[in-house]
């Protein structure tokens, strides 16, 4: 299929995502510079994609999520994980009335479109796990009834460096949950000086308008199922994650440095992510580019290093790395 077919599809596409121009701009208003923590919660936004952002104290990660919240009008919710947290905090408990002799379901802060699980690694593992159905499934279940989440529902979570004091490692089976995965680093000189200028303030401005409608996110999320991939691309992204689980079929010796690969769950989030990439920059169909753009945000929390990868000081960045390198691009 030549690229020329798609002009129709990208003149509906484009028509749908009039918004994100407008919307990086009313968040850029209170946030300064992070234009790759911008876009990258505007991808999961678009893939349906719960997104995990890791970074020291005031990088403005909390704040960024909070501005998209109100930016998009969306029923938005904090929980702020702490180690007394209880998963009934979360999702909800049973209420019992002795007046009725009845239970009445009280129903957690999760029930909203979008989450911020604020510091999500200072709350044990039990606190953590509560919210895996609720991620997989967009369901909760409160003793013997379940109850369906809010539609679009997006969890949007927090964590501190895992060598911080006061902090615990996620569960795989959760980290595993998100589809992007973000490391969020200090901000440049120049947008240094402009925080100072913007924010050294007692009340600084943070008013934010709402500029699209949950309405036109979901429309969006609609067309991203018609972004067109190439057979090839197909084959190039499987090629990617069966290097995660099997690196010396590329003649790769990274075996002894990855404990474990990437799941299936991270084929179709790289796809998806791929496909929300390329709609952003106004395609209608995903070229390489967009795989290796967007890849390791959605392996770089999938690929674990062994013992011996951690011993020589090897990260999972650098296996990632490694592995796109190697395997042929089409």
């Amino acid at each position: 299929m030549s690229q020329d077919s798609h002009a129709p599809i990208e003149d509906k596409l484009k028509s749908a995502i009039q918004w994100i121009p407008t919307l990086r701009e009313e968040i850029g208003r209170v946030i300064v510079g992070q234009h790759y923590l911008v876009d990258r919660l505007l991808v999961g936004l678009l893939a349906n994609g719960h997104v995990l952002l890791e970074g020291v104290p005031g990088l403005a990660k909390t704040l960024s999520i909070r501005t998209l919240a109100t930016a998009t009008a969306a029923d938005f919710k904090r929980i702020q994980f702490t180690p007394d947290l209880l998963p009934a905090d979360i999702i909800g408990t049973l209420i019992y009335s002795p007046k009725e002799n009845t239970f009445h379901t009280r129903k957690g802060p999760i029930f909203a479109n979008l989450i911020l699980a604020d510091e999500i690694n200072r709350a044990p593992a039990k606190v953590q796990s509560a919210l895996l159905e609720a991620m997989q499934e967009h369901q909760v279940t409160i003793g013997d009834e379940t109850y369906p989440l809010p539609e679009p529902f997006l969890v949007l979570a927090t964590e501190n460096p895992i060598d911080q004091e006061g902090t615990y490692p996620l569960p795989e089976a959760q980290v595993d949950r998100f589809m992007l995965k973000l490391k969020v680093g200090y901000p440049s000189k120049a947008d240094e000086r402009a925080i100072l200028d913007r924010m050294s303030s007692t009340a600084p401005n943070l008013n934010v308008n709402a500029v699209t409608t949950l309405t036109a996110i979901s429309e969006a999320r609609t067309l991203v199922n018609e972004v067109y991939v190439d057979p090839k691309i197909r084959d190039y992204i499987v090629d990617l994650i069966l290097a995660t689980r099997d690196p010396a079929t590329y003649n790769l010796k990274l075996g002894q440095y990855i404990q474990f690969g990437a799941s299936p769950r991270a084929t179709i989030s790289l796809t998806l992510a791929a496909k929300a990439w390329a709609l952003m920059q106004g395609r209608a169909y995903v070229i390489p580019q967009d795989i290796k753009e967007i890849g390791m945000d959605v392996l770089r929390h999938r690929v674990i290093p062994s013992y011996e990868a951690e011993a020589e000081e090897i990260t999972s960045e650098d296996l990632v790395s490694s592995i796109f390198d190697a395997v042929p691009v089409p």
